[in-house]
């Protein structure tokens, strides 16, 4: 069932290739400027060979040419991605020639228009395994080389890559070489772009956006230097490396798939975080975590890169880690760490306990489409947890003399797990095979519980792989009269002994510095209710939802105890994080915790309206007493709008009678035109006439969701055509679309869609791959639909082999998802 026309590199493949060659350089000229659809691409590349048969990857519409040594090579050869080489001992040249596609899907060079001016714009996207689409390459993260690149683009634009570079004639740009970088770090950034230039440190600093964006991007521009120079300063001073690739530019690009990537000298980003409206302090924080995350990536992926795939967690760990510690550090956002723990931790506790469940470490990536499924939350949550408590007990000194000894062993080449621990003991770390086979090699979470009765806390490991770990962590003892106290406490073995008053509630993990599923007890369950609108500190209230979040998906605590906190909980807020519904995740471990209490929670309880009502009145409560104009008033807002059943209140706040200090903007009034889509009080005819009358990528991404919330059938068959490819469209207005489509409560209306998506799933991969395919699975998977009968045909299609790889991962995830929704459900 595999609609992919080309073959993943296995990891046997890669090893062998790297003892066979050395990659001297790469030579790429680009024609950007002949046509919409496709360019030319043509490469040369320097390698050494011990001589023998290999292979050059490329994706291409046509080969042109290739030639090796001066020899004729035979265009037919070309096979699946592969073109076979012959090739003599020594230094050897090949040079293709080939016509390659612009994609739409945000991987290899994505060409967009944008709807609001017509505009196109195009942006490099190599990883996981699409630099080939590029580019001719040896594609392996190990093979690296400097790159030249020789643009030809239209006269009105600019371009930008890994080094810098300049137009030596209309429309013709000669870039310099570049440090050597494995091909995944490949890209450039051409078109009509808005730029921004700045200067830090003696490092010419860049941003681009679209130029419909031009405005917003100016005004955004001050906020996302000052935290790029602060991130700049803090990792000079804790590196012995400087920065090391020249200009450092941030792009934000349309339809991008990730967060960010963080190409050497050229990061790329999504270009939401170019904010057109009035965002919460959380999205600020968002947008900041992720500026600081790829900048860590300069030395933690980008100077010292892993040699496979099976470390990728050298890269995605530490810059998790390293970008919130200097964001709280350096920064503003000096509260990152407990936004972090609303925005990431519970991605990772839900993949570490699942059916996909990994090792952070040597997680078994046999090939490059099997490693793309593993960058998940516990290659990033749970590394940077783990890495956040090496820290703590190695300590700085030792700690960073020891990531200074791995860069400067490993410059500008690939290294291993075993050479960074190498680096580690060099310091002074001593053995640390306790964290490598307890943390980093084993896979799973341990659940950590308080037994009252016999005032001991209890570890239960998983029972795939029960390894004995040893956790420290603070605990917190909370008074009836809102009083606290932390407690250190160290879990060795399967108890310890915990002495609290009979009527402490107690909180596991305060500080987020272990890595464990907390699981509240029953009498510290129903205190919370009372206690939280007295509970001030913010690390404390973040533990709160932690250990509450963490009993509903593991099973020990019901929805009506969930909601009876929030309600209790919400009037008295002092942040905007709790409150927040920005993100509209794709992964339902990803929610923000309002999105996770309106989206699951309610839908799961036992009156599901009640519960609602019970919500929107607490935040409704909470945005008419904040401060007008404030985040947490405007966060406030937000969550009573998705949590509205009164038609006439959103009419009213849509025709602009909104609370004093709440902007009407485009984003607002979308997110009102979404909810009275959903609940059937708007129709197709008017969401159009406001797309029409404001047609930017903001409007055409909300009204494909608004449309896709209808509650009619020709709305989900609107919606379905986009999943199916018979209508294409951009990433965004694709995810709209499925996340529109499976509204609670509409579940008569889109059941004749469950079947139609197990029959229809399979035949996706045969025009969609790489990350947007599993992507696209998950946002049009049937989540409303919470029957035993899904969960069984999920997993059966998710064991078929011949099924395309990251469609059976995304099912089976998918599948454990419905399963628990059905156990929570039985527990109302």
């Amino acid at each position: 069932m595999s609609g992919s026309p080309y073959l993943s590199l296995q990891h046997r493949e890669a090893i062998e290739r790297r003892a066979a060659l050395d990659v001297t350089s790469y030579d790429v000229s680009l024609d950007l400027a002949s046509s919409d659809e496709t360019f030319g691409s043509r490469t040369r590349i320097v390698f050494d060979s011990a001589g023998g048969s290999t292979f050059v990857d490329l994706k291409a519409r046509h080969l042109v040419s290739a030639r090796l040594n001066g020899s004729t090579l035979d265009p037919a050869s070309l096979d699946r991605g592969r073109l076979p080489l012959s090739t003599q001992p020594g230094v050897n040249e090949l040079v293709v020639d080939a016509v390659m596609e612009f994609r739409t899907d945000g991987e290899g060079l994505h060409r967009s228009v944008d709807p609001a001016d017509g505009r196109h714009y195009v942006y490099g996207m190599s990883f996981m395994d699409a630099a080939p689409s590029i580019f001719a390459c040896f594609d392996q993260p190990d093979l690296k080389a400097p790159y030249t690149f020789h643009v030809t683009a239209p006269r009105d634009w600019t371009v930008v890559g890994n080094a810098p570079g300049e137009q030596v004639a209309p429309g013709v740009w000669e870039l310099e070489q570049s440090q050597p970088l494995s091909t995944y770090f490949v890209t450039l950034v051409a078109g009509p772009w808005h730029l921004i230039s700045s200067e830090h440190d003696g490092i010419r600093l860049g941003l681009s956006a679209r130029q419909s964006l031009a405005a917003e991007l100016e005004a955004d521009a001050e906020e996302i230097l000052t935290v790029t120079a602060q991130c700049f300063d803090e990792f000079h001073r804790l590196f012995d490396e400087r920065y090391a690739f020249g200009d450092y530019h941030q792009a934000f690009v349309p339809d991008f798939n990730a967060g960010a990537m963080e190409n050497p000298g050229c990061v790329t980003l999504r270009d939401p975080y170019v904010f057109t409206s009035k965002m919460t302090r959380g999205a600020h924080h968002l947008r900041a975590s992720t500026v600081a995350h790829e900048l860590a990536h300069q030395w933690f992926g980008n100077i010292t890169t892993p040699a496979w795939w099976d470390d990728l967690w050298l890269n995605e760990s530490f810059a998790e880690y390293m970008g919130n510690r200097v964001l709280a550090d350096v920064t503003e956002f000096d509260d990152a760490w407990i936004r972090t723990s609303y925005q990431r931790r519970q991605w990772g506790l839900i993949a570490d306990a699942g059916p996909s469940t990994h090792p952070v470490a040597g997680n078994g990536a046999t090939d490059a489409v099997a490693a793309l499924q593993d960058f998940d939350g516990i290659s990033y949550t749970k590394g940077s947890s783990v890495l956040k408590q090496l820290n703590a007990r190695l300590g700085d000194d030792v700690f960073f003399a020891g990531v200074n000894d791995h860069f400067a062993s490993h410059r500008f080449g690939n290294a291993t797990m075993h050479d960074l621990f190498s680096s580690w003991e060099r310091a002074g770390a001593g053995d640390l095979g306790d964290v490598t086979q307890g943390w980093l090699r084993t896979s799973g979470v341990d659940t950590v519980s308080f037994d009252r009765s016999r005032e001991v806390l209890r570890r239960t490991p998983p029972a795939a792989d029960p390894v004995a770990r040893r956790h420290s962590f603070s605990l917190a003892r909370i008074a009836a009269d809102g009083s606290w106290r932390r407690e250190a406490v160290s879990l060795d073995g399967a108890e310890t002994p915990v002495e609290v008053d009979a009527g402490d509630t107690v909180l596991l993990d305060v500080d987020d510095t272990s890595w464990l599923v907390a699981h509240l007890d029953p009498t510290s369950l129903a205190a919370l209710p009372d206690l939280m609108p007295r509970l001030e500190d913010a690390a404390l209230r973040a533990a709160v939802w932690d250990n509450v979040r963490s009993s509903l998906e593991s099973g020990s605590a019901t929805p009506a105890e969930v909601i009876a906190v929030a309600t209790a909980s919400i009037p008295g807020e002092t942040s905007d994080e709790p409150l927040s519904f920005n993100s509209h995740a794709s992964d339902p471990s990803k929610l923000l915790l309002t999105e996770w209490l309106t989206s699951k929670v309610v839908p799961l309880s036992a009156d599901p309206a009640s519960a609602r009502a019970g919500l929107h009145a607490a935040y409704a409560q909470r945005a008419a007493s904040a401060e007008p104009g404030s985040t947490v008033q405007l966060a406030g807002f937000q969550a009573a709008i998705e949590t509205a059943s009164s038609v006439a209140d959103l009419i009213a706040w849509l025709g602009g009678a909104v609370p004093a200090g709440v902007e009407a903007d485009l984003a607002l009034r979308w997110r009102l035109l979404t909810r009275l889509a959903a609940l059937g009080a708007v129709d197709r005819a008017a969401l159009d006439e406001h797309l029409a009358a404001e047609p930017t990528a903001v409007s055409t991404i909300q009204h494909a969701r608004a449309v896709a919330s209808l509650p009619d059938a020709e709305a989900k068959a609107w919606a379905w055509d986009r999943f199916l490819g018979v209508v294409d469209v951009p990433n965004y207005e694709l995810q709209s679309a499925g996340q529109g489509m499976w509204q609670p409560g509409q579940e008569e209306i889109t059941a004749a869609y469950v079947d139609r998506f197990f029959a229809d799933l399979p035949g996706t991969a045969s025009h969609r791959s790489g990350w947007l395919l599993s992507e696209a699975a998950g946002w049009f998977f049937p989540l409303t639909a919470l029957t035993e009968d899904v969960v069984a045909r999920s997993e059966a299609l998710a064991a078929d082999e011949g099924l395309e790889t990251s469609l059976r991962r995304q099912l089976a995830v998918l599948a454990d998802e419905v399963r628990r929704r059905i156990a929570v459900r039985s527990r109302t």
